[in-house]
């Protein structure tokens, strides 16, 4: 059998791999590989199918589909890697400056001072319908007939679960400050990781068969939306101060802090409809749909999704970021203050990925190690100074 029926025949039986559905690809381009691949299709398979005639658009759409999955599983095996290989290239920047102890603090009066910039971790402010509020954080648990946390963690009674029967719907906000983060269970079962300066708003419960709503105020928020099939067919919204979510059961990021510019959602797994007054635009996964909120336009692109949610795991992706926007993110998450002595560094490009969980001076002294001089960082109390 020839190489190229050998690759029909994998394909039909789903078994091609990376390299044989590109060449499958590739030859269903022009009119001449059609109909090779029809001709072999009618003589070995349409007659035991009992089928007349095979679909070559849709065999088209079924090896696209094929590919981007694909691709997007080794993207998240490169994410991985990189991971690990950024790991080693902190331990090896921080040998580099071992020599330093440990990096510059400065008081005001030029002695060495206590660290004052944390490294982030669990914690939340949950405001219950009655309007009172409740810390959460590690180590101190919660619990109330309607919610329980362990203090990394807030999981809402399901329908099951819940005695208590609702005349009306009541909503709970969860708010997370700079340094922190937070996981929330809603009681659909939808799965929320919040990130640092974030505020949601949702019921408490949801009513049966009535379209699912939440509201992230500001800041970035990663869903894991349940199902419709499991609510009586009732979808999903997520509201934004520009813009309406539609979802069925998928995963998905926004990002919608206060002061930035750009709101970003971020399709994972599935589909979801985003609404921007009369604009309706449907996103499949690796796909990014942006509102600029200076001008209001509205833009839609492939991206790699693992940068965009690699704060859930416990990392920071850069990829040739400007230095603006990564100190906007680090001061979130080390709840710092951050100042440019000179504008032009603003626009200064790192690339790298790091975990969340080093220490703040490293982060910056390994920023500091591959700028070449340009750079030179120092910490005044909980404020990050760049020279």
């Amino acid at each position: 059998m020839a190489e190229i029926e050998n690759v029909i025949v994998k394909f039909l039986n789903q078994e091609a791999n990376h390299s044989e559905l590109e060449k499958l690809e590739d030859l269903l381009k022009n009119d001449e590989g059609v109909k090779v691949f029809n001709n072999f299709v009618k003589i070995q398979y349409l007659s035991t199918l009992s089928m007349t005639e095979y679909d070559v658009n849709k065999a088209k759409e079924i090896i696209k589909t094929r590919l981007k999955k694909d691709k997007r599983v080794r993207r998240l095996n490169f994410f991985k890697k990189m991971a690990v290989a950024a790991s080693f290239m902190l331990m090896v920047g921080m040998a580099f400056y071992l020599s330093y102890d440990t990096y510059q603090v400065q008081s005001p009066d030029g002695g060495k001072q206590p660290h004052l910039i944390l490294t982030g971790t669990d914690k939340a402010v949950l405001t219950l319908e009655n309007g009172d509020e409740v810390a959460l954080e590690k180590g101190k648990k919660y619990q109330n007939e309607r919610v329980r946390s362990n203090g990394e963690e807030l999981v809402y009674a399901d329908k099951a679960e819940s005695d208590i029967v609702e005349t009306e719907q009541f909503y709970n906000y969860l708010t997370i400050p700079r340094g922190g983060q937070f996981f929330v269970k809603l009681s659909d079962g939808t799965e929320v990781w919040l990130n640092s300066e974030t505020k949601l708003k949702y019921p408490v419960k949801f009513k049966e068969g009535v379209t699912r709503s939440v509201e992230l105020e500001y800041g970035e928020a990663y869903f894991k939306v349940s199902h419709s099939t499991k609510h009586n067919g009732a979808g999903f919204h997520v509201l934004t101060k520009s813009q309406e979510i539609q979802v069925m059961g998928t995963e998905f990021n926004i990002k919608a802090y206060e002061n930035d510019k750009v709101m970003a959602t971020t399709l994972v797994v599935g589909e979801i409809i985003i609404k921007k007054g009369a604009i309706s635009e449907t996103l499949i996964p690796n796909q990014r749909a942006s509102i600029n909120l200076e001008n209001d336009e509205f833009f839609v692109e492939e991206i790699d999704v693992s940068q965009e949610i690699s704060w859930v795991n416990g990392l920071f992706s850069f990829n040739e970021k400007p230095l603006e926007e990564i100190m906007a993110t680090l001061s979130r998450w080390y709840d710092a203050e951050v100042v440019f002595e000179n504008s032009k560094h603003k626009k200064f490009v790192f690339t790298g990925i790091l975990q969340r969980a080093e220490a703040v001076e490293d982060i910056i002294r390994l920023i500091e190690a591959t700028s070449e001089g340009q750079l030179h960082f120092e910490i005044n109390a909980k404020t990050i100074i760049i020279k």
